[in-house]
């Protein structure tokens, strides 16, 4: 009788080591594959731009910038078109997220980009609660409206 509990409990241990690899991979590749939608480097999509590019983006410059911040899966999380009231700061001095101060530089003012920004550019593995999850993927439909408060002039354009 002895000999068959030693033999029942040699057989659990002996396939114990597989399941338990078997269930730390299932768990690893579970956190670490991304979503489709999301990205590992910027990605900037220029969508409208003026025909001619007078002002333009520099590290330090300050700019008014319109934005439509979203997930990837399309919610909204803030937006200035909708409040009327586009966002100000000093670009590339670290007052915004990186993707910002990397994705608006060289700007036109009255261009328009699309935004797609890894977490690691973003918020991070923390994230930004209540709106904004770890890990997350951002995207932002921007327009520059003024750099040093010199705005756009009235220039036939080009849609892109």
């Amino acid at each position: 009788m002895a000999s068959k509990r030693n033999m029942s409990t040699r057989n659990v241990w002996s396939m114990l080591p597989p399941l338990v690899l078997l269930l730390l991979l299932c768990i690893a590749s579970s956190s670490v594959v991304a979503k489709k939608s999301d990205v590992s480097e910027l990605q900037i999509g220029v969508k409208y731009k003026p025909k001619s590019c007078n002002i333009q983006a520099h590290k330090g410059d300050r700019i008014k910038v319109h934005y439509r911040g979203s997930l990837t899966d399309g919610t909204v999380f803030d937006s200035s078109f909708e409040r009327g009231d586009p966002i100000e700061f000093e670009i590339g001095s670290g007052q915004v997220i990186k993707g910002w101060d990397q994705g608006l530089l060289g700007m036109c003012v009255g261009e328009k980009r699309k935004l797609k920004i890894p977490s690691k550019l973003g918020y991070g593995a923390q994230g930004s609660p209540p709106k904004i999850p770890g890990g997350a993927t951002l995207i932002f439909d921007t327009e520059l409206v003024a750099v040093n408060g010199k705005g756009t002039s009235n220039d036939a354009d080009i849609e892109l």
